[in-house]
Formats: structure tokens, C-alpha cells, sequence
């Protein structure tokens, strides 16, 4: 059985998307982060701790961890703390490119197989009142970088260069392909 290690909607609708059959138990695992670590090297790091966390309950299955951030000029945003924080994000994020980063971790007592992706995503530059109204629609709030560009996020984006679904939480053509792989080498 496959095992999501995450409540994300996200990444659940993408592994229905695709026709992946599996449970999902969200991780408990502590997220805190070694202090010094590069930004593109956090997600996998935690996408391996989230999934390990849940393999250690159901060692019998294979578990699915991720994790995303966003990154702009070395600094991490993440999800943000109220509206404030978002707004803040959001003027960081307008008229620049920043990277978005998603560690993938495929655990189970046999085999383990973790990996990043990165996207390129460019912000059309954002008035104050652009701002304002996004943030007025609650979508920022539970989201890296306080932007959704699977839903009404995607007015602020330019222009992506990598995988679009590596920006919403989960490459899913890559981890489908390493489930295949993980699969065969288990049967």
C-alpha cells in the first residue's frame, strides 16, 4: 500500500489525478531544520524525515513524504504567518524570479529513493491593491511563499520554466516514475 505522509489537498488531488491508489496519515515527524542548511537542500531533508516518521508506524508499505519551500535570493519563505507576513511575501515576490524547490522521499523497509525538483517562477510586478485582493480571498494562508498557482495565484505568475506541478507540491511524472522503478524491484 502507498502511503501519503502528508494532509496536503494538493498533493492529494494530484496523486488522485494520476490514478495512484493510497491512504493518507499525515506526518507527525518535527520539522526543524539544521541551522546553516542551504534552501534547495531543506525540502528533501524534510520530505525524508516526514516519510520516515510514518514508515516507522507501517513498515510494511512504501511511504510518500514532500516537501516545498520557496526561495528568493537565499531567503526562505514559507508559509506565512498571517496576513501581514503575506503581504510582505507577495512585494518580495513581485516583478522578480524566485525558485521553487520540492524534496520527495519514497520510504519503505526494502528500498529508499528521495530527490528534489526546481522550478523558475517569475511575478508579473504586483500593485498594493493586487496584493490586498489575494490576500482577501484566504488563498496565501496555507500555502510556501503565501501564493497558489494551481488556483487564483496564477494571475501573479509570469512565466514558469521547469515542472508546473513541482510549484503546486508534487512532480508527480517524476514520482511516478521512481514508484514504477521501486515497484519492479520489490516484485
Amino acid at each position: 500500500m502507498l502511503i501519503l505522509a502528508s494532509g496536503s489537498p494538493r498533493r492529494k488531488e494530484l496523486l488522485a489525478m494520476v490514478g495512484r491508489t493510497y491512504q493518507c496519515i499525515p506526518s507527525d515527524a518535527d520539522e526543524t531544520v539544521p541551522e546553516g542548511m542551504e534552501p534547495q537542500d531543506i525540502p528533501e531533508f524534510l520530505a525524508v524525515k516526514k516519510a520516515a516518521a510514518v514508515l516507522e508506524k507501517y513498515p510494511e508499505d512504501m511511504v510518500l513524504g514532500a516537501d516545498t519551500i520557496v526561495e528568493l535570493d537565499g531567503q526562505v519563505l514559507g508559509k506565512p504567518e498571517n496576513e501581514a507576513d503575506a503581504a510582505r511575501m507577495l512585494r518580495m515576490l513581485s516583478g522578480n524570479t524566485h525558485m521553487v524547490y520540492t524534496g520527495v522521499a519514497l520510504l519503505s523497509k526494502a528500498e529508499e529513493t528521495h530527490f528534489t525538483t526546481v522550478t523558475k517562477v517569475e511575478f508579473y510586478p504586483l500593485s498594493e491593491d493586487e496584493i490586498q485582493a489575494y490576500i482577501a480571498t484566504g488563498e496565501p494562508m496555507d500555502k510556501a511563499g503565501a501564493y497558489g498557482i494551481q488556483g487564483k495565484g496564477a494571475l501573479l505568475v509570469k512565466r514558469i520554466h521547469g515542472d508546473y506541478y513541482t510549484v503546486m507540491g508534487l512532480p508527480v511524472g517524476e514520482v511516478e516514475r521512481h514508484l514504477r522503478r521501486l515497484e519492479e524491484q520489490i516484485q
